[in-house]
């Protein structure tokens, strides 16, 4: 679909990106997403912002993915009982960001799922606390809640409940089976219990600074996060950022993609009975890690990216240390890769189990890793490549089985294509600065981060507020995880599965809490 088909003045804002921006009204708003949808576009992200302080009301912002690029849409809505048209029956995902922007400003989706999802009654129904008149640090007591969870009936159907709260480390999300005997007919999820108000702290934060609150959002891919925010600051203050530091951006989003990558493979072997998965797969991800805090500061990149730049440079040393320990890795995991793929024991356990086809993909709007292996081709590194992307000629995995094998395999191919893009990286690194001053931006100008994190797209958008004691203030940011759109994926991807094959299903996304949580 064209942007200049439809009757809408698109201007695009300044950045490494292309994105466009309009205005829509409530009638616009669902037209232009099913024709967004039947054109192949997808809904990439939905969230909404307090105008009241500006005599205005509120604004709901919908962001969809375009083969031209980024369409960023306004929907100005009333500051009296706020509604705007459901998006979920064009864009499925979109249901949970509808209940979430709920919860935080009150901004309705008429005839949409009216349970709250972030809320869990830790503020009163009708209080929204990402509105502009509610203080940073409201508290509420606690009150009791009976979320209202769909109820499956039928002979012999019993429900198992799990969580919050895990035996292990990982975040806590509730999972509520409906099950006949051991085979799953509906999982239900309730997420939200680790909401930290991320995007109002963002309001009190400095323009220049933000990167550090987004780079924490989801730790695991702080990289992604600080390079979508500085994208966004950079092209809300025309910034152009020194070459040399672009290639470091994409070296360590590489290597941030291969150190996941790494876990995930040990956790899955360890998952469907193979220990020796797990120690050979984590001692690798060790080595790499190591080797990120030895050379760059840090074991996992943290504010390693900084508006303008890149907080550190690689010196000709460093470059043979990293090319070296490519060859190593890129070596061993082809010899764990023939482990897995001929260890019959792990085959049976990886595949049809937990299937995703490629139709209920599309349907759904999985993105990122997960979808890629199920038939859906999108890597923004290849459909919208910011440099050095444009350069480098990714070579996209893609799988069409969309089971647990389908996302292993993904994440082999994925290994050994960073690992060349890397090596390119290294050979082809360009001289100079590393990081410009920020120029100073105008009050609500804005701008939008779009990167491909190893989980899938991460998205950052912001407005610059008012002028502070230290620069241009931050009106509104958003971030937005990959992991929104692929939630709901693991409710289908569970079902005629047995319940003890969820831990291994559940591994085979490693969707983020955190990030979707925020």
């Amino acid at each position: 679909m064209r942007l200049a088909d439809q009757a809408i003045e698109f201007s695009p804002l300044p950045g490494a990106i292309p994105v466009w921006r309009a205005a829509v009204d409530a009638a616009d708003l669902p037209a232009f997403c099913r024709a967004a949808a039947e054109g192949g576009g997808r809904l990439v992200a939905l969230w909404g912002a307090d105008e009241r302080d500006r005599g205005q009301g509120f604004r709901l912002h919908v962001a969809l993915a375009l083969r031209e690029g980024l369409a960023w849409l306004d929907l100005a809505l009333p500051a009296r009982e706020p509604q705007f048209p459901d998006l979920s029956p064009v864009f499925p995902a979109a249901a949970r960001m509808q209940r979430a922007v709920c919860d935080l400003l009150g901004l309705r989706a008429a005839g949409g799922d009216a349970r709250p999802w972030l809320r869990h009654n830790g503020w009163p129904a009708d209080h929204f606390p990402l509105r502009r008149d509610i203080p940073a640090h409201t508290a509420y007591p606690p009150q009791p809640e009976d979320y209202a969870f769909v109820r499956v009936e039928g002979d012999g159907v019993h429900e198992i409940p799990v969580g919050p709260i895990h035996a292990g480390i990982i975040e806590p999300g509730h999972f509520r089976f409906s099950v006949v005997g051991e085979k799953v007919l509906r999982l239900e999820e309730r997420l939200g219990f680790v909401h930290k108000g991320i995007e109002k702290r963002f309001e009190s934060l400095p323009l220049h600074e933000g990167h550090r609150l987004a780079g924490r959002v989801s730790g695991d891919s702080t990289v992604a996060y600080a390079w979508a925010y500085c994208m966004a600051a950079e092209s809300a203050c025309g910034c152009a950022v020194p070459e040399r530091a672009l290639w470091l951006r994409a070296l360590w989003l590489e290597r941030e993609r291969i150190a996941n990558h790494l876990g995930d493979l040990g956790a899955l072997g360890n998952d469907a009975g193979l220990a020796f998965g797990l120690a050979q797969f984590s001692r690798l991800r060790e080595d790499w890690l190591r080797t990120n805090g030895a050379l760059f500061g840090h074991r996992l990149l943290m504010d390693r990216i900084v508006p303008g730049g890149a907080a550190v440079d690689l010196s000709a040393q460093a470059i043979d240390v990293l090319a070296a320990q490519c060859d190593t890795i890129e070596r061993e995991a082809h010899v764990l890769k023939a482990i897995y793929d001929d260890h019959a024991g792990l085959q049976d356990r990886f595949l049809t189990t937990g299937r995703v086809t490629p139709q209920l993909a599309a349907r759904l709007g999985v993105i990122g890793l997960a979808g890629r292996a199920s038939g859906q081709a999108w890597d923004l590194r290849v459909d919208a490549p910011c440099a050095p992307y444009d350069r480098l000629d990714v070579n996209m995995a893609s799988h069409r089985n969309g089971d647990v094998a389908a996302r292993v395999i993904v994440r082999f191919e994925e290994i050994f294509e960073s690992l060349r893009l890397i090596r390119r990286i290294l050979a082809d690194l360009p001289a100079g600065e590393i990081r410009t001053p920020l120029p100073p931006a105008a009050e609500g100008a804005a701008g939008a981060g779009w990167i491909e994190g190893w989980r899938g797209e991460v998205l950052v958008a912001l407005e610059a507020g008012a002028p502070g004691a230290h620069g241009a203030t931050l009106r509104r940011c958003h971030c937005h995880d990959p992991s929104w759109h692929n939630w709901p994926a693991l409710e289908h991807a569970i079902m005629g599965n047995i319940v003890p094959d969820f831990p291994l299903i559940n591994k085979s996304f490693n969707l983020s809490y955190s990030g979707h949580d925020l």
